[in-house]
């Protein structure tokens, strides 16, 4: 990765997989008092949810050849592109690149595992960065 740091990356797939876990919404309306409900509303995806609403802003605030490069990780991670192929997915994600690049991220299942899945095939890691903020 020339342009985007693996902390960033790690940022993002700690924050994908709260995002990840999402399931649909069983209570549309909670009651006020959070004693009489159970903590799986946490876990219910809301069209109001913090945690998308930060990754989506962290996303939309790297620059092109960053956003590009995330892209092109998750390819990787997925199995779109191999190890060999590194320099054509981050061409073809420069090519397809769009204001949607955020969006288009969150639309994908398993979002953090894909991005791990990106790094360590890269030789990366993010062990250090969640010994330190985790």
């Amino acid at each position: 990765m020339e342009n985007l740091s693996l902390d960033k990356v790690c940022y993002i797939i700690a924050k994908a997989r709260g995002f990840d876990v999402k399931v649909e919404v069983v209570e549309p309306n909670p009651g006020s008092n959070a004693s009489d409900e159970s903590m799986d509303v946490v876990l219910e995806d809301y069209a109001d949810d913090p945690v998308e609403d930060e990754l989506k802003s962290f996303i939309h605030d790297l620059n092109v050849d960053e956003q590009a490069e995330l892209v092109a990780l998750t390819w990787l991670g997925r199995g779109t592109y191999d190890i060999a192929d590194w320099p054509e997915a981050v061409q073809e994600a420069l090519r397809n690149h769009n204001d949607h690049t955020a969006e288009y991220l969150l639309g994908e299942p398993q979002l953090g595992d894909h991005l791990e899945e990106g790094i360590t095939a890269l030789g990366h890691s993010c062990d250090a960065f969640e010994r330190a903020h985790l």
